[in-house]
């Protein structure tokens, strides 16, 4: 017969801690007694009775005792219980109570110990605060329950207790009061996702908080996932347990062949067909009465060679963790404070989100996928709150150590992300370990500002390591100046004139450029920065610029080379006498005269030469006597040179610009005086005015 024991069962942290806490209580001269039963299970009940620890079941017959074996009626009927005394002890139950009854025990003057699941006493407190601010506390479970009047008590009594859809239908609430809902910890999810989704529908606020327990949701959900796959199962607990009674009717719907038993006496005789068993607990059942149920179904059935034996199985379930030791577990979930690790313990573990947080590239979605394996060290077994607590960051720094000692020894490079700038050079983190690299190891080159580093991650080699005081020293700029010098190998290995590479602007001088290609530099002059002229790099590139360079000269030796920037395409005479040609009329702008004539540009960087001959349809001496800079003229092209780059234009041919006309123009103008200016003109009509004058 195949054995299939449930990881969940038995004792969840809050039971388990009530129980210690009645055993360990010591009587000091008094008596002991819990606030209703401790737990909701018989055996466990009885247990404490033999220690003469017993259960007052309500404070309004104070001191009267109502136990629950035989023996113990007995005496109660013999002697009576007497009130309650200063040197008494009362334990108030894993359930809970409410603050009367707290406020009842103080008044009694006993000592009280409060054993109250602290997931209880988290719902107490939500309660609490919520009933304050003005919300209509709801409640899903089961009235008549310990915990839910604990519960309801918190909120004043004035609570609605719902257990059913057809119940919260008929809920009434006053006009406008908003709405918040809390679950019994032992709730089954899904009945209280529909209850909570059917009181959405008919108010406008409703505040659902997730109060149930997370050891119950995984036990409920293990439990109707074994009993699918298995021909019997066989669920342990008291009658009277909220928990049990939920785990064995989830249990049923899976499996018609499902027993609920309190003791190994209650055993059923399984029919010898079936050839698998599934075993869970409820969250109130003792590990002892879990052992005995087992034993009893070993005694019943003969074990066959081979197989696992009951009591086998249920020991794998027992898992045994240790402080300080290192545990891989699944992810179960997370907020935004902690993540939760499912270690096949009773208890879930929890990592700090913020080791999470300090990962570069950190992302939620993907790095803390459910189901995802991880590893921790366990820093404590109970955390107050029943969990373990984990850290992730420092079984990472164990490691890292390991890692970085191979890394060290093997001279391998080790990627790490910058923390912080100290004094001298930067601190970088590596899986929780401090590495320092000082200043002159950051690069190749001087950096006055480090600051920038921070939350970059770099590479680097480390150069010295003390295990013991984890002093660990890198250096990026070893690994910078390898790379440097393999990449080198390799591009002076295969340069050719033309080739082109893309590269990073470095620095701007008055001369060119330097562009850092990866493995060498190289110098843009300033004549292959533009088609025009410019009278400093800077008015093409910037420092940082990305940009695409082609090998115009290069010398190994020496290590230099020549890059070009400005592409044959952009050049505006790149066919330009596809564009220009003989004869055609064109318009331009005068941008310079000269002695010889003027030059007008055509476009951007093309420029032709108007000849003083072709300007006017008279001789002119200089071509400032009709033109200016930044006219517009009319042109026809005479001549296109595209290797020269000279284009000859003519004004004349097309509407020439004439002096200014009159007499001494027309005397100018006459064939036997060219050469003649109009100042000479004018000075010479002058003079012979003042001599007629004189004359007459």
């Amino acid at each position: 017969m195949e054995i299939k024991v449930g990881k969940y069962a038995g004792f969840c942290f809050g039971v388990d801690r009530a129980m210690k806490m009645a055993m360990d209580t010591p009587a000091d001269g008094g008596r002991v007694f819990t606030y209703g039963e401790i737990i909701h299970n018989r055996q466990a009940v009885e247990a404490l009775e033999r220690k003469g620890i017993r259960a007052i079941q309500d404070m309004d017959g104070l001191g009267q005792c109502s136990p629950i074996s035989p023996d113990c009626q007995m005496q109660a009927a013999e002697t009576g219980m007497p009130d309650l005394r200063a040197d008494d002890c009362v334990i108030v139950r894993a359930h809970g109570a409410g603050p009367d009854i707290f406020e009842a025990l103080e008044k009694a003057g006993v000592r009280v110990r409060d054993a109250t699941c602290p997931y209880v006493a988290k719902i107490h407190l939500l309660v609490q605060k919520q009933a304050r601010e003005g919300h209509f506390i709801v409640i899903y479970g089961d009235p008549a329950h310990p915990e839910v009047k604990g519960i309801r008590g918190w909120s004043g009594n004035a609570a609605a207790v719902v257990e059913t859809d057809a119940e919260a239908e008929h809920l009434v609430i006053p006009d406008g009061m908003p709405i918040s809902i809390v679950a019994q910890t032992t709730s089954v999810p899904g009945r209280y996702e529909s209850v909570a989704a059917n009181l959405k529908k008919r108010f406008a606020f409703v505040l659902k908080f997730d109060t149930i327990c997370n050891a119950t949701v995984r036990r409920q959900a293990e439990a109707g996932e074994l009993a699918r796959n298995v021909d019997a199962m066989v669920v342990i607990g008291g009658r009277n347990s909220s928990n049990t009674q939920k785990l064995y009717r989830i249990c049923l719907d899976a499996c018609p062949e499902t027993y609920l038993v309190e003791t190994a006496a209650e055993l059923p005789i399984l029919n010898l067909s079936i050839k698998k068993i599934g075993i869970t607990a409820g969250a109130s059942t003792p590990e002892w009465v879990i052992r005995e149920v087992i034993q009893g179904m070993e005694d019943m059935n003969n074990k066959v060679d081979g197989e696992m034996s009951f009591s086998e199985a249920f020991e794998q379930t027992m898992t045994q963790l240790i402080p300080n030791s290192v545990v891989t577990g699944k992810i179960i979930g997370y907020n935004n404070n902690e993540v939760f690790v499912d270690l096949g313990y009773k208890a879930d573990g929890i990592i700090p989100m913020d080791e999470f947080l300090e990962q570069a590239g950190f992302d939620p979605e993907r790095d803390l996928r459910e189901g995802a394996p991880i590893t921790a060290l366990i820093m404590k077994i109970n955390d107050g709150e029943g969990n373990v607590q984990l850290s992730k960051k420092k079984v990472d720094s164990i490691r890292g150590l390991e890692i970085m000692d191979e890394a060290f020894e093997s001279r391998t490079p080790v990627e790490a992300v910058v923390k912080e700038v100290v004094k001298g050079g930067l601190v970088a983190d590596f899986k929780g370990t401090r590495v320092f690299i000082p200043a002159s190891q950051v690069s190749d080159r001087f950096v006055k500002d480090l600051a920038p580093y921070v939350g970059r991650t770099v590479s680097f080699r480390i150069t010295e390591l003390v295990k013991n005081k984890r002093r660990v020293v890198g250096s990026c700029r070893v690994i910078i100046e390898e790379t440097k010098a393999k990449l080198s190998e390799e591009f002076w290995g295969n340069i050719e004139i033309g080739k082109e590479y893309t590269g990073t602007v470095k620095s701007l001088t008055k001369f060119g450029a330097f562009v850092d290609l990866g493995a060498v530099d190289g110098l843009i002059h300033i004549s292959e920065l533009s088609w025009k002229k410019i009278s400093d790099p800077s008015e093409v590139l910037s420092i940082g610029e990305v940009v695409k360079v082609r090998i115009l000269n290069f010398d190994p030796e020496s290590k230099k080379l020549s890059l070009g920037y400005r592409r044959i395409e952009e050049n505006p005479w790149y066919g330009i006498d596809r564009k220009y040609q003989s004869g055609d009329i064109v318009a331009g702008q005068v941008i310079r005269i000269v002695p010889f004539g003027a030059f007008v540009e055509l476009e951007t960087g093309v420029e032709g030469l108007v000849h003083i001959s072709q300007i006017s349809s008279v001789r002119i001496a200089r071509a400032e006597e009709v033109l200016h800079i930044g006219m517009n003229v009319e042109m026809k092209i005479l001549e296109v040179n595209s290797e020269l780059k000279k284009i000859s234009l003519s004004i004349r041919e097309v509407a020439p610009i004439d002096p200014p006309h009159s007499a001494a123009g027309e005397f100018v103008n006459s064939p036997d005086h060219e050469g003649y200016s109009n100042e000479h003109v004018e000075d010479l009509a002058n003079t012979i005015g003042d001599i007629l004058g004189d004359q007459k």
